[in-house]
């Protein structure tokens, strides 16, 4: 870069730095989020027996599946108030994302679980395991292995998906950006910047996916 052009990638810099602080931030908690709530999911759609408890899980991800994010966020944000809810757009940005990830955890898990052997839980249960400890300690570990893959694209997505979080207006990368191209109407060199700081996060996010999976193999295969 020449000198002027590496003065304004040096400008723009700390604003955008910030909203990365609010993107992880808002990715975090919306990943603890889809976390809990999918692994509650995907148990129930495993292990119930309830018609109506897996037609509401049914409609609750496909739901999630079918309308945009952004949405989800306009509900949460400009709706909840009507009704006297009035969330931060921080809180909205976790709590929407949350919902639309727990959707895509609870899918990866259950058919991680579906995929391990029938006898497991019997054999589990013969040993005087309680069912939630059979659950806790045999079944949901081998499932983890199976659904890693899967859990590190959707945290990717999730990261990626922050950048809607602007609309409503968190302070997250992409909301830093818009304010910078209207005031100073660099708009190549910011945008440039905002692909290298997602291009920061997400790669070694999906390389530490990658490595923790291949030490399962290694551990796995090891004699």
């Amino acid at each position: 870069m020449s000198g002027p052009l590496l003065q304004r990638f040096a400008d723009v810099m700390p604003l955008l730095l910030a909203g990365a602080r609010t993107a992880v931030l808002i990715a975090l908690g919306a990943a603890l989020l889809a976390a809990m709530l999918g692994t509650a999911l995907a148990l129930l759609r495993t292990f119930s027996r309830s018609r109506g408890v897996l037609l509401a899980i049914a409609a609750f991800t496909e739901w999630q599946r079918n309308v945009p994010g952004v949405a989800h966020l306009f509900i949460l944000y400009f709706g909840l108030p009507a009704i006297g809810i009035k969330l931060a757009p921080v809180l909205a940005a976790i709590v929407g994302l949350g919902l639309v990830g727990a959707a895509s955890v609870g899918d990866i898990l259950a058919n991680a679980l579906r995929t391990l052997p029938a006898g497991q839980r019997e054999a589990a249960l013969a040993t005087g395991l309680a069912p939630w400890q059979a659950i806790r300690h045999v079944l949901l570990p081998q499932a983890l292995r199976l659904a890693w893959p899967g859990f590190g694209n959707s945290a990717c997505q999730l990261l990626k998906d922050t950048s809607i979080a602007s609309a409503i207006a968190a302070p997250e990368i992409m909301f830093f950006a818009r304010n910078l191209v209207t005031s100073t109407f660099d708009t190549t060199l910011i945008y440039l910047a905002v692909l290298v700081l997602y291009a920061a996060m997400l790669v070694p996010l999906g390389a530490g996916f990658v490595w923790v999976e291949r030490r399962w193999r290694r551990a796995s295969s090891a004699p």
